[in-house]
This record gives C-alpha cells, sequence and structure tokens, in this order.
C-alpha cells in the first residue's frame, strides 16, 4: 500500500541537519550552528568559497570525520528521520545514504567494473547486475572501459566510475564532494547533465558540495551558501540567481559596467550584506 502525504503537506526531509558544530583536535571550530535540509527527489547545492566548512559538513553527515580527527560538539543529523550524528560510516551507508568524496578515490589498481563490484557489496548478485548496466548507460563510455585499471583513465573517466561506484549501493541519499574539481568545462558539463539525469528519471536524492556556483544553480533546486564555517545566506536556486551580491561574487556577473576597480575589491566584505 502506497501512504501519500495530505494535499498542501511537504515531504518529511530526507536529511535534515540541526544548528551542528563541528570542532577539529578539540580547539579548532570549522562548523557552527549550520542547519539546512534535503528534500526527497530534490538536489540542494552547498557552496562557498574553499576553506568555508563545506566538506566539513559532508564529513559529518556520511560519519568519517574521526579520520581527521574531528567531532560533532553539538546538533543533530537525521536521516529518513533517523538520528545519524553519532552512527558509524558503515551504518549510515546501510541507512541508504553514500558519499563520493572529493578527489574520487578509487581502488586505482582495480578495473573500471570492478570499482562497480566493490560499490555493490552488500547487494546481492541480481542487484549488481542490474545496478551495473544502469551504470554503463548514465555513463556510456565507461561501458567500453569495463576492463580499464581505473588508474589509468582521466579525470572525468575516474569521477563517472566513482559516481557510478556510489550508485551501486542503492542509495536514498547521494552526497557529491566537488565533482567538477580539477576537471575541463566540457567534461564538468556531462558530470552535471548526469547529476541532473539521475534526479529527473530516478527522483534520487542529492546533496551536492561545489565551488562551482553557475554549474551547481543550474541544477539544484535549492541551495546554502557557506561562508566562515556557518550558513549565511540560502533560497531557492533562481532566488539566489538573481541576488545581486549572489550574481557579483559568485556567479562573476557585475551589476556595474566597466571594469571592477580595486577600491571596488577593497569593499568586498562589507558589501555581502548577509554577513552584517
Amino acid at each position: 500500500m502506497v501512504i501519500t502525504q495530505p494535499s498542501g503537506d511537504p515531504p518529511k526531509p530526507a536529511l535534515a541537519i540541526h544548528n551542528i558544530q563541528v570542532v577539529y583536535g578539540g580547539a579548532i571550530e570549522a562548523v557552527r550552528d549550520v542547519s539546512l535540509e534535503v528534500r526527497p527527489g530534490q538536489i540542494v547545492a552547498l557552496l562557498g568559497s574553499n576553506g568555508a566548512g563545506k566538506s566539513t559538513v559532508l564529513k559529518a553527515v556520511s560519519g568519517v570525520l574521526d579520520a581527521e580527527d574531528g567531532e560533532i560538539e553539538k546538533g543533530s543529523i537525521l536521516l529518513n528521520g533517523q538520528a545519524i550524528e553519532k552512527a558509524l560510516a558503515p551504518a549510515i551507508v546501510r541507512q541508504g545514504m553514500v558519499q563520493v568524496p572529493e578527489g574520487r578515490r578509487l581502488f586505482a589498481t582495480l578495473t573500471v567494473e570492478e570499482n562497480l563490484i566493490a560499490g555493490a557489496h552488500l547487494q546481492s548478485a541480481a542487484s549488481l547486475a542490474r545496478g551495473r548496466e544502469e551504470v554503463f548507460a548514465l555513463f556510456p563510455r565507461l561501458a567500453d572501459m569495463r576492463g580499464t585499471v581505473a588508474g589509468y583513465l582521466s579525470g572525468g573517466e575516474q569521477q563517472m566510475v566513482a559516481i557510478g561506484r556510489a550508485l551501486m549501493s542503492r542509495p536514498r541519499v547521494l552526497a557529491l564532494d566537488e565533482p567538477s574539481l580539477g576537471l575541463a568545462p566540457l567534461i564538468v558539463r556531462e558530470i552535471f547533465q548526469s547529476i541532473q539525469k539521475l534526479r529527473d528519471t530516478t527522483g534520487l536524492t542529492i546533496l551536492l558540495v561545489e565551488q562551482n556556483a553557475n554549474r551547481a544553480l543550474a541544477i539544484a533546486d535549492y541551495a546554502y551558501i557557506m561562508e566562515n564555517g556557518r550558513v549565511v545566506l540560502d533560497g531557492t536556486s533562481e532566488q539566489l540567481r538573481r541576488n545581486a551580491d549572489v550574481r557579483e561574487f559568485y556567479l562573476g556577473l557585475s551589476s556595474q559596467p566597466g571594469r571592477t576597480s580595486m577600491k571596488d575589491v577593497k569593499h568586498y566584505k562589507r558589501r555581502k550584506r548577509w554577513l552584517s
């Protein structure tokens, strides 16, 4: 039996973060009072410059902070309504969330197909076979490279394998950490088209951590912007794309004609109204 939400009642978040604080080494505060929601079937982007705290948030929800001596000191994280802020990474994967880490981190000495099989270690043989064909349909070039050792692939091909490996576990929430990092523009476009296709054709819920605001806002339903370890602005992609400060400081679209002067640069932080 299918249970539907009452008309007008929004679905409960697939992932909900409430006022988390993350500290490294017991002394360095990396994230402060961050809250965000990812609703089922949405792409939600977490944007910000390098060092803003985006990847720390992703590591917190994936249960891998302990590898870097990080700890969630306060706040809560709910995955499909279940608290996971104290859960270990394997348990979080079993509950339906998988992360594609920054830098891909493939098994470099294994083939493309062997990397995909490694991602399906919790699945049945039938589910593995079905998932593998779905990955090859999403990234057709990987089908011809299934026997190629992953370490010999280009950066873009490795990113496709990394996403495919995560999909093999049949996640309910897919977390992507900087999927455009170090890739050529044409490959970035292909990767982002595939991410959008996943949302549109399968209804997969996606949390996208990115510095490339142009690309992220083009496919996201909702977005949050982080600065200095906290969320400073959020809204639908359309709302943020219309925001004058976001257009200038994240999309490179100045509202003022002509060249930007050094005086304008010195007023950078002051003109970020959301930080006041």
